[in-house]
């Protein structure tokens, strides 16, 4: 425990100093409370508050961070172009996100810099070809067609509503996608009878973590300072039951993730067969991404060649980065769809057209229902384009991502900002060592950059005035050449934020971008379709026993959480309960 008083005497002394830093004089709200100063504010059902923000003191601003510690808060488009692209050696992750994600995942993506990402990256890359996502769509559709199945049997077949908590459905659905598609295994997440501790464990990751937030910035300095005998000490004695409790998620996770390695790894080099016709290893015929990975890796020079650990590190990065943001984002876009029965009544005519149509040209007989849609046509649907994109845009899965300054440097703006003292700022001088936030979801909501309306969910921005999607070119989304560039959104006098996926920052951008952007966006359009042919979805009608209808409130901690607020509900739960029942023919456009 002396090292820690160690630790915290060190951050008060930088504190003291803080007057002299280059940050003094950057604009920033007053500090709230003496541990968190007001570094909690912008995780804590912080969707306002987050906005609010950028609104009074512009594209960068001074947080007051735990124990006096002062952050820059980054939205600025050309700061966060040097953040992610420009200057990305300059501008790291954070010892804090580095380290504990390595105890977390081990050796993945998101827990390594430098010259062994580059390495590791270049290996993934052609793992998400779009070639790739072609051939896993036909594959996995049978995923998505359980899932609708299961929710459709507990409907009446009088077209009456039923009020179904989605949200644990989706969560299972999205597990055995990714799982099935990452690692060509099944963990039968949609069958109720086979409960296991690895789908416990991953379902009680994000809350773990969220809960140990502000523990985490002292992960560097315990990883450094004690060995693994007394990390285990400290998490024994230490007066928080999460600690343990991710633990114990951690070690599921590793032993599953080694077995599931082990067996696949044996196939790949002959010293086992796989399993039988029916399977889902037998289904996904060896196009699930660690097999692709591993024969990719089994062809590599030795200088490519990434280790067993360093493998194995990706699949555990993969399945939690591709299940709980997932499934959020599909709970979102059908919670909106609920509360707008027009946008759902016009996208489910499109669903229809595109099925019938593709039946018709490729002599499909049976229900349009049932048809399922290949990957250029799903994906180029405008209507479910645009409401894909404009939910993602104004509700990005996660809103702040870190970045530590490794040598002092001049970050520019696009946008001057003002100084405490008055003076208009172009430019600011930030020292080694500073922490910056970058504020995905403010990014996303630039006015100047979106429209005064940016805040507002508004699918049409992404389309034409014919109805069709917006032209944009490349996977990176950059505009076209022409007038046609001044329409596209998130563009301003050829100024544009740096993300991978059409100008918004939710995937980030450069070289740490998501890297299954293109999955998830596949996943997300490929689920909803599904369920869209053949159900519809309200917001909560039935009052329960007090006379009390459910109000759904979504709470941007980090992460984003949908709560039910009181009386009807505790306002912690995370649950999204709507009224659904079968489709009728009224409810297309």
């Amino acid at each position: 425990m002396s090292g820690i008083l160690a630790y915290s005497l060190w951050q008060l002394f930088k504190h003291l100093a803080a007057h002299t830093s280059p940050l003094a004089v950057i604009r920033g709200p007053k500090k709230e409370h003496w541990l968190t100063g007001n570094y909690h504010r912008i995780f804590r059902d912080a969707f306002r508050y987050n906005l609010a923000l950028v609104e009074e003191y512009g594209g960068a601003v001074k947080i007051n961070a735990l124990l006096g510690s002062q952050q820059l808060y980054i939205s600025d488009p050309l700061a966060l172009h040097h953040i992610v692209v420009k200057e990305q050696h300059i501008y790291t992750e954070t010892d804090m996100f580095i380290m504990g994600n390595r105890l977390i995942f081990g050796l993945g993506l998101i827990s390594t810099l430098g010259e062994q990402h580059r390495k590791q990256r270049k290996m993934l890359n052609p793992v998400f070809s779009l070639a790739n996502m072609r051939d896993l769509l036909p594959i996995i559709q049978p995923i998505a067609d359980e899932l609708c199945a299961i929710l459709q049997s507990q409907l009446p077949s009088d077209h009456s509503v039923k009020e179904i908590n989605i949200l644990p459905w989706l969560s299972r659905g999205a597990l055995e996608y990714v799982c099935q598609a990452a690692l060509g295994h099944s963990f039968d997440a949609l069958d109720l009878d086979k409960e296991n501790e690895y789908l416990e464990a991953m379902r009680n990751l994000a809350p773990s973590v969220l809960r140990l937030l502000m523990v985490r910035p002292f992960i560097p300095f315990v990883v450094r300072n004690f060995s693994l005998y007394w990390r285990n000490k400290i998490m024994d004695w230490a007066p928080l039951e999460a600690l343990r409790d991710l633990r114990r998620v951690v070690q599921v996770m590793d032993a599953t993730s080694k077995s599931i390695f082990a067996e696949k790894k044996a196939i790949m080099e002959g010293r086992a067969e796989p399993d039988g016709p029916g399977s889902s290893r037998s289904r996904m015929k060896g196009k699930d991404i660690m097999s692709i990975m591993l024969k990719a890796n089994m062809s590599s020079s030795d200088a490519e060649r990434l280790t067993d650990e360093e493998l194995l590190g990706q699949m555990n990065t993969i399945i939690f980065a591709g299940f709980e943001t997932t499934a959020t984002a599909v709970c979102r876009i059908l919670w909106i769809l609920a509360s707008r029965p027009a946008v759902q009544a016009r996208l489910r005519s499109e669903v229809l057209v595109a099925k019938q149509n593709y039946a018709a040209s490729h002599d499909i007989t049976g229900p349009w229902e049932e048809v399922g849609l290949p990957y250029d046509l799903l994906m180029g649907l405008p209507y479910l384009d645009a409401i894909v994109r404009e939910t993602l845009r104004v509700h990005p899965p996660t809103s702040l991502l870190s970045r530590t300054v490794r040598e002092d440097t001049v970050l520019p703006l696009h946008r001057p900002i003002k100084s405490v003292s008055g003076e208009m700022l172009s430019k600011i001088a930030i020292p080694t060592g500073t922490t910056l936030i970058m504020s995905l979801l403010a990014a996303n909501h630039n006015k100047d950059f979106w429209g005064e309306d940016a805040s507002e969910w508004r699918p049409e921005r992404w389309l034409s005035a014919t109805g069709e999607r917006v032209q944009l070119s490349g996977d990176s989304e950059v505009a076209t050449e022409g007038s046609e560039a001044e329409k596209t959104p998130g563009m301003t006098d050829g100024m544009k934020y740096p993300g991978v996926y059409a100008s918004m920052m939710t995937f980030l951008g450069g070289g740490r971008a998501c890297i299954g952007f293109k999955f998830a966006e596949m996943e997300i359009k490929q689920v909803v379709t599904t369920l869209i042919s053949r159900i519809h979805f309200a917001l909560p009608s039935i009052p329960d026993e007090n006379g009390n209808v459910k109000e759904i409130y979504w709470k941007i901690n980090g992460l984003q959480v949908p709560v039910v607020r009181p009386p009807a509900g505790d306002d912690v739960t995370a649950q999204v309960p709507l009224s659904l029942r079968l489709v009728q023919p009224g409810d297309f456009a």
